[in-house]
């Protein structure tokens, strides 16, 4: 008997401009493509506007009704709680998609 993983995988995620500059909160199904997304402007949004294109934190779901719902309620969160919940795993906001998308690291700071 063969065992396939059909189980998927979703993002909670917070992408910044740099260290307590701009932030945004998104969840999606493909990280690496969202962020490849966020780091070329690829769609005219706030993201793209702001040059919020730094990966500094996220969560991991295997069920998308849980990611929808903890998105919402850190987009509700004040700015200092998601500064905090950022710093205790990222004090220095450093991109942690610079290891998976490392033909864009430097390239997205201009």
């Amino acid at each position: 008997m063969y065992y396939i993983n059909m189980s998927k995988e979703y993002y909670v995620y917070i992408v910044a401009s740099g260290k307590n500059g701009t932030i945004y909160v998104g969840v999606t199904n493909n990280i690496q493509r969202r962020l490849w997304e966020h780091k070329n402007n690829i769609v005219n949004s706030f993201t793209s506007e702001y040059k919020v294109k730094i990966l500094v934190y996220y969560e991991i779901y295997e069920d998308i009704n849980t990611a929808i719902s903890r998105e919402k309620q850190l987009k509700k969160w004040n700015r200092k709680w998601k500064t905090d919940l950022i710093e205790k795993n990222n004090y220095e906001w450093n991109d942690l998609s610079s290891a998976w998308i490392p033909d864009l690291v430097g390239n997205d700071r201009k």
